[in-house]
């Protein structure tokens, strides 16, 4: 069921979770490239899931094309998520 989340978010299925840092310095902490995938991402990711991901990719060795091609992937599930709770 989609839920109504206040601000910019919009209407997502995603559970709302509680902030432990500021969400701006997280942002802002992140590495550029990673920092211009957030900024086009269709959904509302969180800076530390982004970077989980990322760093996990990082640790494989994997170039930073590769790292952005496995967020594309996880926003692509997320979308799937979505439309079946729609």
């Amino acid at each position: 069921m989609l839920s109504a989340r206040s601000g910019n978010l919009g209407r997502t299925a995603q559970r709302t979770r509680r902030r432990t840092r500021d969400p701006m310095a997280a942002y802002d902490a992140l590495p550029p490239a990673l920092r211009a995938w957030l900024a086009r991402a269709a959904l509302p990711w969180s800076p530390a899931s982004c970077l989980r991901i990322w760093q996990r990719m990082q640790a494989q060795g994997a170039p930073t094309a590769q790292a952005l091609a496995a967020l594309d992937r996880a926003e692509a599930r997320a979308l799937m998520r979505e439309a079946q709770a729609a």
